[in-house]
Order: structure tokens, then C-alpha cells, then sequence
């Protein structure tokens, strides 16, 4: 009976019968026992029937089941209204998710992608003087190079070029304005070709090759700079792609074995490869229209940025590993693919986990943002095919925005799983004060290296390696013929890391034209080496040692000129240009945060705490400044400060204290040690049969007992809670979703039996109380259910949310069962767009400490 007492009853609070119970409160615990006993006779008195019938047992096995299959019918048809009333409340969200299965124009997609119809009828009308054009530099540039390229194709001849009828097709273009300097316009056109090309040529009189027909797709990015105030207006034009064009080939001739199954795919890469190398990024094809421009400077601009990606973990992938043939689920051993244009990482793979903790750091140039975007994959190593467990992809141009990204994303194309990282945007200056070298092996500055040219390049290394006697020709040379000039390329590398430029044939004034970049970690130490390489033999044909310490020392730390090659011949120089800039981190910018208006308080002869306000969610402790929160969109950012709505809990038991009838015999004993007979609790009246009852887990019963030793003994946040809040128009309700806590205090060894307990205040009965399952043993339980409340909009905006978060703990512990709470006030929240936010968890009277 006590124990029923102490989970069930509450106290009473009334001042005017403070003895006992009141008549009306003994006649409604009478009617509620009535009812309880009606509902028992009706439920047992079908069984008592068929049995002094002697009818048989089938009879009642025969209504369960009809009873059964109309319940089950009743919840389909429930089902099938809740999915079409949302369909109608979120039909713009439905649509898209299916439109993006299918080839659409972008500008259906994207609302900042505007229609292309002007320009694609100009290019329907210019398109046959484009393919005069083509057919002219196919003959006159194009079939030279191939002719000079290899000894084979001396005879090499176009015999036919058409390039069709049909123009390129622009679907979608998006114009950049708030993101750029006021001198530069940027384009991006969604381009796709389905060309009707055909294009014929010989390679030997018996050998004949062609294309006919190709697709291509891809997103060509266009660059108006620098803009002047004379004629042209536009200094020069840049193109590029900033991703690999997609592209299908149809073969003829000799090369129509290409179009087999094995072969097709190398191929098509093969001339996707030779499209990167002219404009994919950081490649790029440009066209000066004004003799100030330089064209290397448009070619090879300084990078936007560096962004700096830390790996943190994941949570709740995808089990791909089974046992005992499949009968019994595994775990898998995943591991993440990081990627931005060609660079590539891949991080370590931790073994039989669903929940994994990588981090790494990794560290990526970024040429163009927004534009360029990371890449993320996983996937579960195997012995044979790796299992794929999601994808997702993150523009940079919002880490540039945001200067720092620590978020949870959830994971695209897989049922369920999310990765955890942190975004770093670091800028680029030119002030040696700023460097900051680190020992984790991370980067304090960015080396780019435009190499230009090389120039006297001996034939061979035995030109200046044998020449032991001067005037006189090696040796060997006497008795061969005359060799031609080398086929060249250069190989650029600081400490690991090594780059090599394109190869050069036949060439002693070979013209390289690319751009490097390295990442520096020590400048005072570390050195840049150039090797210039014979192609087929890899013999050296000269270096160049460049220390870096000596770039930091001179004007724009850039240092452009030609340097005599060491070990080579006598005139031979190498023209590079070297830029070394320093990395600095870019704090975020302050958010005003409106601090909550101030309540009127219930006047209390005993002093009353402090009220703690709840605190934003920050991605990094030591940052003062919030993180800004993030939209319910594809990204599902989770990271955001708690609200202006927020309020502390101790301010819920001042304005709610007229509601705590389960509550001590008076708002002060909340605040005061009882002392005193008349300030011990007492119980009133409603049982645990009444929904109207005042439930115990609104407040704890045992509100007197102690915390946990775990809690009065933490130090630090007691953890956050991550909380969707909507309003469905249609159907009239609340829509709260609980998805999942992190950072909770661990209440024994193994962690915490963790549940969701929810209020609509000011109702607080057994009826309106809304729990989560209990999820055993964890600190960073995962709920991911959804309550509705009934109320209409307008009172919605009245009312608070009351959520608390609570250890399953066994009945006989006299400790509370709160590890953390928080009030939301909807009154200043937007609920018809809805908001996904993370909230700081308080306790009452206990503060948070750092």
C-alpha cells in the first residue's frame, strides 16, 4: 500500500482542508473504483458466458480474431489518412524528394536556378558557325599535335568533320552576386549534349577510326573578371568544370571495339581524363580579352581557401555484416571516403562497430567556393565488395560562410546513420606574424607553384654527366646518331609530398604551364625540390632547391623568376613562380542572441534561486560566440543555440507552482528544509485509476531525496537534447519529435537507462503525459519518436513545453530520477515552418560548471 502510495498519490497542497481529505475528493476515488470494477465484469463476463453455455473455446478464439482483424484494419485506414493529410502539408517536400529520381531542369530543383530558354535559342542559331569552327581547329591545331605526339601516327588525318545539329542543351543557370567582390560575375550553366556528331579519321591507310554520336553532362562554371569601366567592360573570360563531366561515346571504325563492355568504360574515362587536364578544376580555359590580363594569372588564381576536415564518428550505420548465412545480424567495419575534385582520402576502418570514432584530420585546397563541394562515403570493408552505408555531400562555400561546421549530418541513400565533423575554414594572408607551427602534423601555411617553363635542357644526362674533356663530345656519342631533344617532365616535392607535371615530347625549351599547391608545415625547415626528368629513362636532366624560409622574408612572399638548374647544362633554367601564403583561422562571427524577457515572479517569503537560463549548444567550448542553427532541410544540420524560448527550469516552479498539487505543502518548502510537522508531505487523493490525476512523473515524489552521486559529483553540462517542434495545419496538431540526447550524465558504469518524459503545461495528468521507450546503458540515446498533441495554433502559442529527461531507476532508490530539463516557451517560435534545434539540459539547483 505505501509503495502504491509513494508511485501513485500526491500530495495535497490545500490550505482549507489541511487534516484530510475532502468529501468531493472521497466520492470521485468511489467512482473511479465503480468504473474500474464495471470495466473488469464486462471484459470477464463473455468468458464466464461461453462457459456455462458449454460452448466451445473456438468461439472466443473466433471473436479475438475478428476483433483483431477490424483493429487492424481501423489502424491501416488511419494510416492511409495520416499519409495523405501529410502529403498535403508537405507536398512542396514530396515532390522534390521525387523529381530529383528524374532528369529535370535544375531550375524545377533549385529556386536560385533560373531558366535558360534565351540562351539556348542562341545557341541553336550560332551552332553551325561553332562546328566551322571546330572543323578549322581540328585540322589546324588538333591534327599537328597528334601527328608530332608519336612516331605511329606521322599520318594521322581527319577525313571528316560534322558536329551535328544539335546544341548543347542549358537547363538551369544560377547567377553568384552576395557571395563575391563587386569585380567578378559568376555563372554556372547545367549543361547537357546529346550531340549527333560524326567525325571521321585515318590513322594508316588501313586503319580508320570515328565518333559518332555522344552525350555529355556536367556543369560548366563561367568567369566574367576583372570588371572595367572601358570597353569591353570584362577583362577576360575563365571556363572550367568544376566536377567531372559525365560522358558516353559511340564509336566507329577501328575503335568500335571500344564500345565493349570492358573496354567502353576505360575509354570514355580515358578522354574524360584529357577534358580535366584542360578545364576541369583546377584546370581551367581562358580567353583575355584586354592586354592588361595576363593569362596565367587567370589560369592559376591563388585558391579561395584551405578547408580543414576533422572526422570525428558515427552513429547508428547500417549493420551489412551477417552470420550463420545471413540468419543472424552483424556489425560492419566501416570506413569514410573523403573527397574534393580529384584530391581523395580515405580514413582508417575500425572493426565491428555500428558507432564508430575515427578522428582524423584531413586538409583540402578549395579553388572555388561555393562551388566546389566535399564528398563524404561510407562504406563496411569486405573481403571481396565493400557494402555501402550512405553519402553525403556539403558545399564549401557554407563552411566558408559559417567559418566553422561542427554538426551531425545524416547520411543520404541508406535507411538510417549519421557522421559527425568539424569544418574549419581557413583564409589565406601574407603576414609571417601570423605563422603558428603545430606539432599534430597539421598545416600553418600553403605553397602554390606556377611552373612556367624550362629552357636549354641538355639531350640526355650523359651530355653534362661524361663530358669529361672540354670541347670534345662524350665518347659514345661519336659512334651514334644524333639524338633528339628529350621528352621531358618535372617533378615537384616537399618532404612526402610529390607532384609531377605533364610530359613534354621533343622538346629542349619545353612549355609546362601547370599549378601545384603543397601543404607547409614547417617553414623555417622545409624545402621545395624540382627535378626535371627524362621521360622514358627517368634519368635527371637537372634540380632546383628553393627553401621556403627564403619566401618569407620578401614582398607578397612571392618569388617569380627563372633559376639556374644545378647538375645540368650550362644554360639550362627552369621559370617558376612560388607563392607562399599563411593560414589562419577565421573565427565565427558573434550572434546577437535576445536574452529572454523577464517573468513576474510569485512573491515568496524565502529567498529563491537564481533562475539558470538554458544554454546554446556551441560546436566548441572555448568559442564564446553560437553556433547558428541550421533549418530542417536535406542537411539535417542537428548543432543550433537553444532559443529565445527557452526558459530555465527553476522559473517553472515559480509560474507553475498553482498546478503542483503533488507537490509539498507549499511553493517555499520547495526552497527550505521541512522543519516543522505542518511542512511534511502528505497525499491527496487521486489513484492511480483517475486519468484526471496529477502523474508522478511530472514532479518526483521523492523531490525531497538526493540526487545521484554521479550527478552531484559531475562536472561540466548535463547534456543536450535535440527536439523537432511543428504545427500540421490540417489535422490540428502539435507535432513534437524527439530524436535523440547526447552528453547525458552516466549514472553507473556501463551508462544510463535513459527516457523522455513530456508535458504541454498547464496539463500534467496521467492523460496527457507523453514518454519515449527506455534506452538501457548509453549516454547518447537515440529515440527518434513522435508525440502529437491536440491543441489548435493559437493555443499552442500559449502554452510551454515541459521535457525532462530521466534515469529508469528501480523503485526501492530513494534518489530523483531527473538528469536533465528544460522548459520551451512556444510563444516567440514559429510553428507552422517548424525548427529543429538542440537545448541545453538544466537541473534545479544545481549549476552547470565548466
Amino acid at each position: 500500500m505505501s509503495a502504491a502510495a509513494s508511485e501513485g498519490q500526491a500530495p495535497s497542497i490545500s490550505a482549507g482542508d489541511p487534516e484530510g481529505l475532502s468529501v468531493k475528493d472521497v466520492s470521485q476515488s468511489i467512482m473511479e473504483f465503480l468504473m474500474f470494477m464495471m470495466r473488469a465484469i464486462v471484459l470477464c463476463y463473455p468468458v464466464y458466458l461461453t462457459g456455462s453455455l458449454g460452448l466451445s473455446i473456438s468461439w472466443i478464439l473466433l471473436i479475438m480474431l475478428m476483433w483483431t482483424m477490424w483493429k487492424n484494419n481501423r489502424r491501416w485506414k488511419d494510416q492511409r489518412i495520416d499519409t495523405a493529410i501529410d502529403f498535403l502539408e508537405n507536398e512542396k517536400d514530396v515532390i522534390s524528394t521525387e523529381l530529383k529520381a528524374m532528369n529535370m531542369p535544375a531550375w524545377i530543383h533549385f529556386a536560385e536556378v533560373e531558366k535558360a530558354a534565351w540562351i539556348n535559342k542562341i545557341l541553336q542559331q550560332a551552332w553551325p558557325f561553332f562546328g566551322m569552327y571546330m572543323e578549322k581547329l581540328l585540322i589546324d591545331n588538333i591534327q599537328p599535335s597528334v601527328r608530332s605526339s608519336s612516331p605511329h601516327l606521322k599520318t594521322f588525318t581527319f577525313t571528316k568533320v560534322h558536329m551535328g545539329q544539335n546544341a548543347p542543351t542549358i537547363t538551369g543557370v544560377r547567377v553568384y552576386t552576395h557571395e563575391l567582390e563587386t569585380k567578378e560575375v559568376i555563372l554556372d550553366f547545367n549543361i547537357i549534349y546529346d550531340a549527333d556528331v560524326d567525325i571521321d579519321a585515318d590513322v594508316k591507310p588501313a586503319i580508320k577510326v570515328g565518333v559518332k554520336g555522344l552525350q555529355l553532362q556536367g556543369m560548366l562554371r563561367v568567369i566574367l573578371e576583372p570588371l572595367i569601366g572601358q570597353s569591353p567592360l570584362v577583362g577576360g573570360v575563365t571556363m572550367f568544370f568544376i566536377r567531372r563531366p559525365v560522358l558516353q561515346v559511340n564509336w566507329t571504325g577501328m575503335t568500335n571495339v571500344l564500345d565493349g563492355p570492358g573496354l567502353s568504360h576505360l575509354s570514355e574515362s580515358a578522354i574524360v581524363d584529357i577534358i580535366a587536364s584542360l578545364m576541369v578544376l583546377p584546370n581551367r580555359m581562358c580567353i583575355p580579352l584586354i592586354d592588361q590580363v595576363k593569362v596565367d594569372q587567370m589560369k592559376f588564381p591563388l585558391p579561395r581557401g584551405v578547408v580543414r576536415v576533422h572526422v570525428l564518428e558515427a552513429r547508428d550505420l547500417v549493420a551489412k555484416d551477417t552470420h550463420m548465412m545471413g540468419l543472424v545480424k552483424g556489425k560492419s567495419d566501416p570506413y569514410t571516403v573523403l573527397r574534393v575534385g580529384n584530391k581523395q582520402f580515405k580514413t582508417k576502418t575500425i572493426k565491428e562497430t555500428l558507432n564508430p570514432r575515427w578522428n582524423e584530420v584531413y586538409e583540402f585546397v578549395i579553388h572555388e567556393a561555393p562551388g566546389q563541394e566535399l564528398e563524404v562515403e561510407l562504406y563496411d570493408e569486405d573481403t571481396d565488395a565493400d557494402d555501402f552505408l550512405g553519402r553525403y555531400s556539403l558545399d564549401c562555400g557554407d563552411v566558408r560562410k559559417n567559418r566553422e561546421l561542427d554538426k551531425w549530418f545524416i547520411l543520404e541513400d541508406i535507411e538510417n546513420g549519421q557522421i559527425h565533423m568539424k569544418l574549419q575554414w581557413f583564409s589565406l594572408h601574407t603576414n609571417p606574424a601570423l605563422v603558428q607551427e603545430t606539432r599534430d602534423g597539421l598545416a600553418c601555411a600553403m605553397l602554390a607553384v606556377y611552373l612556367d617553363s624550362a629552357s636549354n635542357l641538355p639531350k640526355d644526362h650523359r651530355e653534362f654527366t661524361h663530358n669529361e674533356k672540354q670541347g670534345k663530345p662524350p665518347k659514345e656519342s661519336r659512334f651514334t646518331k644524333k639524338t633528339n631533344d628529350p621528352n621531358s617532365y618535372v617533378e615537384l616535392s616537399i618532404d612526402q609530398q610529390s607532384q609531377k607535371s605533364k610530359v613534354v615530347f621533343a622538346s629542349k625549351d619545353p612549355t609546362y604551364d601547370e599549378c601545384f599547391t603543397f601543404f607547409v608545415h614547417s617553414v623555417n625547415n622545409q624545402v621545395l625540390n624540382v627535378e626535371v626528368k627524362e621521360h622514358e629513362k627517368k634519368s635527371s636532366l637537372g634540380k632546383l632547391t628553393l627553401p621556403l624560409v627564403r619566401l618569407l622574408n620578401i614582398s607578397d612572399m612571392t618569388m617569380d623568376q627563372r633559376f639556374q638548374l644545378e647538375r645540368s647544362g650550362a644554360n639550362s633554367h627552369i621559370k617558376i613562380k612560388a607563392v607562399l601564403r599563411i593560414l589562419t583561422l577565421d573565427k565565427p562571427e558573434p550572434k546577437v542572441v535576445t536574452p529572454p524577457k523577464a517573468k513576474a515572479k510569485v512573491s515568496s517569503p524565502a529567498p529563491t534561486p537564481t533562475p539558470v537560463p538554458a544554454q546554446p549548444v556551441q560546436s566548441n567550448p572555448k568559442e564564446k560566440a553560437p553556433v547558428s542553427s541550421a533549418p530542417l532541410s536535406r542537411t539535417q544540420a542537428v548543432p543550433a543555440p537553444v532559443p529565445s524560448s527557452v526558459s530555465s527550469y527553476n522559473d517553472l516552479q515559480v509560474e507553475y507552482s498553482p498546478y503542483r498539487r503533488s507537490t509539498f505543502v507549499g511553493t517555499e518548502a520547495l526552497r527550505s528544509t521541512p522543519s516543522t510537522p505542518s511542512q511534511m508531505r502528505r497525499y491527496d487523493s487521486h489513484s492511480l485509476l483517475s486519468e484526471n490525476s496529477i502523474a508522478s512523473s511530472r514532479f518526483d515524489l521523492t523531490e525531497n531525496a538526493t540526487y545521484p552521486e554521479a550527478i552531484l559529483n559531475h562536472q561540466g553540462s548535463f547534456g543536450q537534447i535535440q527536439l523537432t517542434l511543428r504545427y500540421a495545419t490540417l489535422r490540428k496538431r502539435l507535432i513534437v519529435i524527439v530524436s535523440c540526447c547526447k552528453d547525458l550524465v552516466s549514472c553507473s558504469e556501463s551508462g544510463s537507462d535513459t527516457y523522455v518524459r513530456m508535458y504541454l503545461l498547464p496539463d500534467q495528468t496521467w492523460k496527457h503525459r507523453k514518454r519515449t521507450p527506455v534506452k538501457k546503458k548509453t549516454v547518447d540515446p537515440v529515440f527518434n519518436e513522435t508525440f502529437e498533441f491536440a491543441v489548435s495554433m493559437e493555443e499552442a502559442r500559449t502554452r510551454k513545453l515541459d521535457v525532462a529527461v530521466k534515469n529508469n531507476k528501480m523503485l526501492h532508490k530513494r534518489e530523483r530520477k531527473e538528469i536533465g530539463m528544460v522548459l520551451i516557451d512556444m510563444s516567440e517560435m514559429d510553428l507552422t515552418k517548424g525548427s529543429t534545434d538542440w537545448y541545453e539540459l538544466t537541473l534545479p539547483g544545481l549549476k552547470k560548471t565548466n
